[in-house]
């Protein structure tokens, strides 16, 4: 027997027959290049020269896009758009690593290179090696991939 109410149809919203699909995360910058910097380092394909612009967008392989505006760009059509106060978080990624030694070497990487380590890897309870470290504008950023750490 199943669990009837877990996969149960969803309604329609208003009676329309198209469902939203989730195209793309945006990222809010106080600092462009810096934020670009970064997530080249994650090994986001992002084009040489996009600092320039106030708008910058990148297909991921799943086909989502990620998009970074600058605080300026949201302010020309949010007048009352205000930066988020008191260490709110702008939006929150996950990057999945390919081994548990992967996420050990990217965190200290980017530590290395000045970016804030904000919990150091650790293994989950969940079953993951896991950790985050602040982008430039202060956004957590997990890394996390299956399993422990080889035993050495």
């Amino acid at each position: 027997m199943t669990d009837s109410y877990k996969t149960a149809a969803v309604p329609r919203a208003y009676g329309r027959g198209m469902t939203p699909r989730l195209d793309a995360i945006s990222i809010i910058t106080s600092d462009l290049a810096a934020s670009l910097a970064f997530y080249r380092r994650l090994g986001l394909d992002i084009p040489e020269g996009a600092e320039s612009a106030p708008h910058v967008e990148v297909t991921l392989p799943g086909g989502q896009r990620l998009l970074w505006d600058t605080e300026e760009v949201i302010a020309s059509f949010d007048p009352e758009w205000q930066r988020p106060a008191g260490g709110g978080e702008r939006v929150a990624l996950a990057f999945v690593c390919d081994s548990p030694e992967e996420v050990d070497s990217l965190y200290t990487e980017l530590v290395d290179a000045g970016y804030t380590g904000h919990l150091k890897p650790w293994d989950a309870v969940w079953g993951q090696r896991y950790a985050v470290v602040l982008d430039p504008d202060g956004c957590g950023v997990s890394l996390f991939a299956s399993g422990s750490p080889a035993e050495k």
